[in-house]
C-alpha cells in the first residue's frame, strides 16, 4: 500500500522536488570547484636572455662598460671591430622591440651597471603595426626601470634608421624619434642620436650600398658611417 502511494504522489509532481533535492549534492560533487588557470604564455627571449647569463658566469663582462643594447642593428654590430679601443658589452638580441628591451631592462642593463647605455629599438615596432606613441610608452616603461638602479648614467638612444625595405615607414620613423627625442631632454641624461640623413644619398632615398642583401641592416660600410658618428660619445668622461 505505501510504494502504491508514493506512487501515485510523484506520478502528481508533490514528490519531485525532493528527489531532485536530494539528487542536487551529487551533481554538484562531481563539478570541480574551480577551473584550472591556462599556463602562462612563455617568453620568447627568455632562453636568449639565459644565455646571456650563463656567458657572464663564464666570462664575467668588464665593469664600467659601454653597453649597447637592442635589436638587430645592435647585436650584428661587431664591436671588437669598431671600437677597440672601448670595454664594450653586446646584448643585442634580433627582432626585439622596445616593450622586450623594457621587460628585461634589469637583466640586460641595470646588472652591468655601465659608464654609458647605447640602445637601439623601435624599427621592428613600427613593421609589427605598433604606433609611434605605444613605442614611446615602452621607452618612458623601460627609462623607468633603468633610472630606479642607474638615475644618472648616460643613455644615447639611436633613432629609427632609414632602410630601402622598410622606407615606407619612414614618416613612423620620424615621428617615433621626436617623441622619443622629447623624452630623453626630458631626462636630463638620455639624448637621442638622429642619423637619418647619413643613411640618405642626394636624391632623398636610402642609400642600398650601405645596406646587406635583405636592404634592411647595414653593411660594413653602413657601420663605419655609424661608428664615426658614435666614437665621439664614447670617448670616458
Amino acid at each position: 500500500m505505501l510504494r502504491r502511494a508514493i506512487a501515485v504522489l510523484m506520478c502528481f509532481g508533490i514528490l519531485a522536488p525532493a528527489v531532485a533535492t536530494a539528487q542536487a549534492p551529487a551533481a554538484q560533487a562531481k563539478a570541480p570547484a574551480t577551473q584550472p588557470k591556462a599556463a602562462p604564455a612563455a617568453d620568447r627571449w627568455e632562453a636568449e636572455i639565459a644565455k646571456f647569463e650563463a656567458a657572464d658566469k663564464t666570462t664575467p663582462p668588464p665593469k664600467d662598460a659601454v653597453l649597447f643594447v637592442g635589436s638587430s642593428s645592435i647585436r650584428l654590430w661587431d664591436l671588437k671591430k669598431s671600437f677597440p679601443d672601448v670595454a664594450a658589452i653586446n646584448r643585442g638580441f634580433g627582432g626585439s622591440q622596445m616593450s622586450d628591451a623594457a621587460r628585461h631592462a634589469r637583466r640586460l642593463i641595470n646588472v652591468y651597471k655601465p659608464r654609458l647605455i647605447v640602445l637601439y629599438e623601435g624599427d621592428n615596432d613600427l613593421q609589427s603595426k605598433r604606433t609611434p606613441e605605444q613605442v614611446a610608452a615602452d621607452f618612458d616603461t623601460l627609462l623607468k626601470t633603468v633610472r630606479a638602479d642607474l638615475p644618472t648614467t648616460p643613455m644615447l638612444v639611436i633613432g629609427c634608421k632609414p632602410s630601402p625595405s622598410r622606407w615606407t615607414l619612414i614618416e613612423q620613423q620620424r615621428a617615433t624619434n621626436r617623441l622619443l627625442a622629447e623624452r630623453c631632454t626630458k631626462d636630463g641624461h638620455a639624448q637621442l642620436l638622429d642619423w637619418e640623413k647619413s643613411l640618405l644619398g642626394t636624391d632623398g632615398q636610402p642609400r642600398p650600398e650601405l645596406f646587406r642583401p635583405d636592404r634592411l641592416h647595414l653593411n660594413e660600410d653602413g657601420y663605419k658611417i655609424w661608428n664615426d658618428l658614435l666614437k665621439p660619445h664614447l670617448a670616458a668622461k
